[in-house]
């Protein structure tokens, strides 16, 4: 009988494979873009850029690397280097502590010819492996932490995680190693690691002082602590952002660096620091508590995750070092709550929102239950996609708006089950927040941005989420999510097109791909045009006029990209600047003729689409009125019995089942029945049993 693993690891496999076809890449490739979105959503880096290098140096000894975690200048001074070992095999791999030091020695035989300039003028000057080569040498003074990753498809045997490797120039190395089980840990629950535990009194100095906050008969145990600065700048420096809820990191990105307040109080006024600061709202799955002579002492912590109060921590452990002795004297107030992994998607959110309320850009926009996210996963798992020029059925395309959602519902299926799924949720047709994000922000005309990694560019869509949802979210219907595919399709579309083309010189499709696609959108936009979405909808495919716009870009932005300015080597670091994309946007392009049969009037768009939402309000109307009427008056009356005693509603929806408890002697008005419907999915989300009360 096949394990979990096997099962993962081959459907890990298949999936690479099918992402590699899809976008015309290399597996290796696919693979790096699979795990740099895991790593960058559980905290390890903050983004990943494809740098693929290998090859010999001194001596004959082995180089390797595949990409790294971006500029150590927005990492705090981190630089990350990343190697990937992704092999197709029948059955799964084993890797030895042996074969592990191995891959790691590349890694840092990669990272000390980087410091050689013989080794870097040797170097294709436009390669990533010389940009990233260059990238090191120039940063060098400024990086003060090595962190090693190595990620394989095969199951390691050997511990290592966070794990420290000695020094390079007296800067501190720590090995990191993701491996089969640990991707799919991620992959299927979320869990950047399942064992993540804070070991206060055994890691860390002492434990921690608590008082419990919790009755016997509380829903949640919560308990309050006061930890030393220091512990805790100790603890984020083993831990670093993944001790941060994913949400946090994100919504600290949106709202820049460290925190110049915070710092001054942690330099000038360290015995103050308690009585100015608001101290941190934390949540573990489990927690180890002992009974002492002086009081409860946390010893330690299970998934320990700061979900408000990420900017007090990533502040403390920034200012340590300059802090010296003061930093004795820095108390931070926490108030910790225990939440089961079961709960923690309803409960986080709410810890974060209101702890963070306080803040313009609320941490709660980056949460996978923000409305946005929760009706954009309504309307794909509901709304069906044309068969298409090249289809035989209607398919959907599944929005992931919480990790794992895909894998189980999928694995919950028998295989005959598994088949259907497949057939209505093909895994080409699947994408997650960071896609969405990427294809909004690239049609909003900041390539830019999107190149600056999934989690950067996450939280710039985040912030403007409230003005996409508008007061009520009506403007994300049908016709919103529609569009949304169809910016989806041409993506990959022309990911698949540039790798195929004879002038794609290797390297840097991802910013080549969302340049092009911004130019095109700008430039259609300029004419007081749009480009015909509702067209690639129903084609379900990109017709072949806006393929040749969209490759003509394509080839214009190549040109830009690699050709930067004087001095700066690094082309995905180029690639991140809005002075790069000023410099495409403003170039004069000559389109195919084609295009204009592409492209429609924005008025003629938004009134079909007024009309659309016109006959889908009346049909919504009327589909209500008939389940009211349908479930009748005595139905009515035990909802609003029921709702009364579990003190659900709000006296205006009281009012309103009362209306519809006495039909057809008062029958209730279309708001009300619309008011109606809605009221008896809260109450059914409660636990309200329809069929027993349809009795």
């Amino acid at each position: 009988m096949m394990s979990d693993l096997d099962e993962f690891h081959r459907s890990l496999i298949a999936d690479i494979q099918g992402d590699a076809d899809a976008s015309g890449t290399y597996a290796q490739e696919a693979f790096f873009e699979r795990i740099g979105e895991f790593l960058t959503e559980a905290g390890e880096i903050d983004q990943a850029d494809y740098a693929h290098h290998q090859g010999t140096g001194r001596n004959g000894v082995l180089i390797q690397v595949t990409g790294s975690g971006g500029d150590p200048v927005d990492a705090e001074g981190i630089l990350a280097l990343i190697l990937c070992d992704f092999q197709i095999t029948q059955e799964v791999r084993m890797t030895t502590g042996n074969e592990l030091k191995a891959q790691f020695k590349k890694l840092v035989e990669f990272l000390r010819h980087a410091r050689l300039e013989e080794f870097r003028d040797q170097l294709e000057e436009t390669s990533q492996g010389a940009g990233l080569a260059d990238l090191i040498a120039t940063r060098w003074d400024r990086i003060v932490k090595i962190k090693l990753i190595y990620v394989t498809n095969s199951d390691n045997r050997a511990r290592v995680d966070a794990t420290p490797a000695g020094e390079i120039d007296g800067k501190p190395v720590t090995y990191n190693v993701w491996d089969l089980k640990r991707l799919q840990g991620y992959a299927e629950q979320g869990k950047a690691r399942a064992d993540m535990t804070i070991r206060f009194s055994e890691d860390f100095g002492a434990g921690v002082p608590v008082l419990k906050a919790s009755g016997s008969d509380a829903a949640l145990e919560s308990y309050i602590a006061v930890i030393p600065g220091r512990q805790l700048a100790a603890i984020y420096d083993v831990w670093g952002a993944r001790l941060l809820e994913s949400n946090v990191r994100s919504f600290l990105q949106a709202k820049g660096g460290v925190n110049r307040g915070i710092r001054r109080t942690i330099l000038e006024e360290p015995h103050m620091f308690l009585s100015y600061n608001n101290g941190l709202a934390a949540t573990a799955e489990e927690v180890e508590v002992e009974q002492t002579e002086d009081g409860l002492l946390l010893r330690s912590a299970s998934n320990l995750q700061i979900v408000n109060g990420g900017q007090t921590t990533a502040s403390l452990h920034a200012a340590a070092k300059a802090a010296g002795a003061g930093m004795d004297d820095i108390f931070v107030q926490m108030k910790l709550s225990i939440v089961p992994p079961i709960l923690s998607e309803s409960v986080v959110p709410r810890i974060s929102e209101y702890a963070n309320s306080q803040n313009k850009v609320n941490a709660a926009d980056f949460f996978a239950n923000h409305p946005f996210h929760v009706r954009i996963e309504e309307l794909s798992r509901k709304l069906l996609a044309p068969s298409g020029d090249h289809g035989y059925r209607e398919t959907k395309w599944f929005y992931e708006r919480a990790r794992g959602q895909y894998a189980d519902a999928r694995g919950k299926m028998t295989e005959a089950g598994r088949k259907r799924w497949d057939a209505e949720f093909p895994r080409s047709q699947f994408f997650s927040k960071t896609d969405l994000a990427k294809f909004e922000n690239t049609w909003a005309g900041q390539p830019f941005i999107v190149s600056q990694g999934a989690q950067k560019n996450f939280a710039a869509f985040a912030r403007s989420i409230e003005k996409v949802w508008g007061k009520s979210g009506d403007r994300v219907d049908d016709g919103w999510f529609r569009n949304l595919i169809a910016k989806a399709i041409i993506f990959r579309k022309l990911e698949k097109l540039v790798s195929a083309q004879a002038w794609y010189e290797g390297g840097y499709r991802a910013n080549i791909v969302t340049y092009a696609i911004a130019k095109v959108a700008a430039d259609v936009s300029a004419r007081d045009k749009a480009v015909d979405l509702a067209r690639v909808w129903r084609a379900q495919d990109v017709p072949p006029a806006l393929q040749e716009a969209l490759l003509t870009a394509a080839a214009e932005a190549q040109q830009v990209i690699t050709s930067p300015p004087a001095g700066v080597r690094n082309m995905s670091e180029w690639a991140k600047k809005q002075a790069c994309w000023e410099q495409f946007r403003k170039r004069k392009l000559s389109y195919p003729d084609g295009l204009d049969d592409m492209i429609v009037d924005p008025e003629d768009v938004k009134e079909t689409a007024r009309d659309e939402k016109t006959d889908r309000k009346l049909s919504e109307d009327v589909v209500d009125q008939v389940r009211v009427l349908e479930l009748g008056a005595e139905f009515w009356a035990k909802a609003q019995a029921w709702g009364r005693e579990h003190r659900l509603l709000s006296p205006a929806e009281f009012g309103v089942l009362g209306i519809c408890a006495k039909m057809p002697a008062r029958l209730p008005t279309e708001r009300q029945t619309s008011m109606a419907v809605a009221v008896l999915a809260r109450l059914e989300e409660n636990g309200f049993n329809r069929d027993a009360a349809h009795a």
